[in-house]
């Protein structure tokens, strides 16, 4: 009986630290995944996005076209 609970008690202990290995496997997949280190270091916060406004955008676009014309035309 003593050696079918060592036994078990072994399998089990096996099985615990076969789990273990496989969290830190996943663990380290997972912070490589998402661009993290495996030391846990926390990434900057990216910066905030400034926006255009339509006008602006209207204006950048108009100056694009302008400049692909005049570009056409050389050739």
């Amino acid at each position: 009986m003593w050696c079918n609970l060592y036994t078990l008690a072994m399998s089990l202990a096996d099985i615990v630290s076969s789990i273990d290995s496989e969290i830190a496997r996943l663990t380290q997949a997972r912070a490589l995944l998402s661009g993290l280190s495996t030391t846990k270091d926390t990434a900057a916060p990216l910066p905030k996005r400034r926006k255009l406004s339509a006008a602006a955008r209207k204006k950048i676009g108009d100056a694009q076209r302008k400049r692909w014309a005049t570009q056409k035309k050389d050739k």
